[in-house]
């Protein structure tokens, strides 16, 4: 008898805690919610989570805060999102390096797929490898003939060791033999800067974000690592047109909770994300920078994260990170 009560009493006591959990999901949010960027502001993945944050707050009547936090390639702001609490009011807004990580920093204390959920890839751009105008070349071909001509004399800049920047310039070395040397910054606005005024030679930047600097001139567009030629960009070739196929390279940003963060708030998030994504705001912003709006579900990310998991594994075991 006395085991039967004490089985009804602890039913009622879970009924009643997830009755509160539930209650308290629906209601989310109602406190600021925190997204961490782990790179600088301003650049081309800060622009897009202040997007998603501008979205979520009027759609959810709360107050999302983007906080900025770059260094490591974004591993300081994934770390300290994989490692908060797991309960919708901490997100991270991450870009392509947060799984090329596992393979540059080996000693890094999250997993890029157990430690988070994923909530929405938002938007998916190509690389546009680009010169600063110091630079005597006029298109790709003059640029590669004179890499080729002073081996190791020339320099490029990326978002850091082991970003999808860097991993696009080591594959555009690899795939035609050219050889320079590497200067990583914490972010892509660092990069461009120094590209404008000359600091560093080339440079693959990420379209979203970078294309006021592409179109205005301030620096030279050389090639475009995407499928095809970017509206705003129509005079510059892809690499597949200049007879290099197998140069590509895109950049992605999503949203992700930590593991463990209720689904339904997963699923509520997601669901605004999946309708932001088709307003005129975000077309008006990110389409004429090149960039492809996705907004997919988090089942379909979590698959994404897996295979791009699984890409890089491969990609990593020729790579020599110091160059």
């Amino acid at each position: 008898m006395r085991s039967l009560i004490c089985a009804t009493v602890a039913a009622v006591g879970m009924m009643s805690w997830a009755g509160t959990v539930w209650a308290e999901d629906d209601a989310y949010p109602n406190r600021a919610v925190k997204i961490v960027v782990g790179f600088q502001p301003g650049g081309p993945t800060d622009v897009v989570a202040r997007l998603v944050a501008k979205a979520l707050q009027e759609e959810l009547k709360g107050a999302f805060v983007v906080e900025n936090k770059p260094g490591a390639t974004s591993n300081i702001a994934s770390e300290s999102v994989a490692s908060a609490k797991p309960d919708g009011y901490t997100l991270l807004f991450a870009a392509s390096p947060l799984v090329m990580n596992k393979f540059t920093y080996p000693m890094q204390k999250f997993d890029p797929v157990k430690s988070f959920e994923p909530i929405s890839k938002i938007s998916s751009a190509p690389g546009v490898l680009a010169a600063t105008n110091k630079l005597p070349v006029k298109d790709y071909k003059e640029f590669e003939a004179l890499a080729k001509k002073e081996p190791g004399k020339l320099n490029y800049g990326s978002t850091g060791n082991g970003g999808t920047q860097h991993m696009a310039m080591l594959k555009l070395q690899a795939l035609t033999g050219i050889d320079m040397a590497h200067i990583p910054y914490g972010g892509g606005s660092g990069a461009m800067n120094d590209l404008i005024a000359g600091n560093i030679d080339v440079a693959f930047m990420t379209a979203t974000g970078a294309m006021p600097a592409l179109v205005a001139g301030t620096v030279h567009p050389l090639a475009v690592a995407g499928p095809k030629r970017l509206p705003e960009l129509p005079n510059v070739p892809t690499f597949a047109e200049l007879g290099i196929p197998e140069m590509k390279s895109d950049s992605w940003n999503a949203l992700l909770a930590p593991a463990g963060t209720p689904k339904p708030i997963v699923d509520k998030l997601a669901a605004v994300l999946e309708k932001a994504v088709k307003t005129k705001e975000f077309s008006d912003v990110l389409g004429p920078q090149g960039a492809m709006l996705i907004g997919n579900s988090p089942e379909e990310f979590r698959a994404e994260l897996i295979a791009e998991d699984a890409y890089w594994n491969e990609q990593f075991r020729n790579v020599k990170l110091d160059k």
